[in-house]
């Protein structure tokens, strides 16, 4: 799935579509994770975008119009660029087209994704925006706010990293590298985990995600940028997917937490 480096990296890549007024589009498959509002192409016909930008994992197209249309890339979902020679392909849903001749694909093979429009007064009180959490790059997440949010939790760390409600836009890939880089175990329950350790995971929160960013986001599984170009932050993995890897005197290991992998090494990640 996406994560927030992904989606940052997809919304800088957009800006080949600023500014740039829409003058067509096509629906060629009306449900995604949800059904596609019957409205969108009135709407989105001969509207500009005047904005682009990220909320948590979703990608946010503002037009000048005052409406926002949502993207969401789901598991496999990505935008892709194209010019007047584009010929569909299977799994191409959604298609914007520009009077400038440049062409926006949504893309999806397991269709969990959506396409949503909304008035943009109204976006954040959208009920899949109401319920998310500070963003994991925000200044306004704190030592003391994640203190107070876990300090009686009986959840693993890891899980807690994961809970959009708590922090929005950290994934599975990146909780791994995180907890790696903040050499606190994944297994640790919140309830333990003392605030100082709490700043140093805030600190490995924002560097490793701005790191993932700068390397265009990882693309282990269907994820590209939208001129098609592959992210590399998987080459920089220190754990993730790295079962057997020996760090110092230590190796990676993986476990299984709440369904999901998670890569670690015991001995390095301590929580000293």
């Amino acid at each position: 799935m996406p994560e927030l480096p992904e989606v940052e990296t997809t919304v800088k890549g957009l800006s080949v579509i600023l500014k740039q007024k829409i003058s067509n589009v096509k629906i060629h498959t009306t449900k995604l994770r949800f059904k596609i509002p019957n409205n969108i192409i009135n709407i989105l016909r001969n509207s500009k975008i005047s904005n682009l930008r990220r909320i948590a994992k979703f990608i946010i197209i503002d037009l000048d119009i005052n409406y926002s249309l949502i993207i969401h890339l789901g598991m496999s979902g990505r935008l892709k660029s194209a010019s007047l020679n584009y010929k569909r392909i299977k799994h191409d849903h959604f298609v914007l087209y520009f009077f400038s001749k440049k062409i926006l694909i949504y893309n999806d093979p397991r269709k969990f994704g959506f396409i949503d429009i909304v008035k943009t007064k109204n976006l954040t009180k959208q009920k899949y925006f109401m319920s998310l959490g500070i963003d994991a790059l925000s200044s306004e997440l704190t030592a003391q706010m994640i203190f107070e949010k876990i300090s009686k939790s009986e959840v693993p760390i890891k899980q807690i990293l994961l809970n959009q409600k708590l922090i929005a836009g950290i994934g599975n890939i990146y909780a791994s590298e995180i907890l790696f880089d903040a050499k606190i175990s994944p297994l640790t329950l919140g309830k333990n985990l003392k605030i100082s350790l709490i700043m140093k995971l805030i600190k490995s929160i924002r560097k490793i995600l701005k790191k993932a960013i700068k390397f265009g986001g990882s693309s282990i599984r269907d994820y590209r940028s939208i001129d098609g170009t592959l992210g590399n932050f998987q080459s920089n993995f220190k754990v993730y997917n790295q079962e057997g890897k020996k760090i110092g005197n230590d190796k990676v290991k993986k476990i299984v937490q709440y369904g999901r992998s998670t890569f670690y090494c015991p001995k390095l990640q301590n929580n000293k």
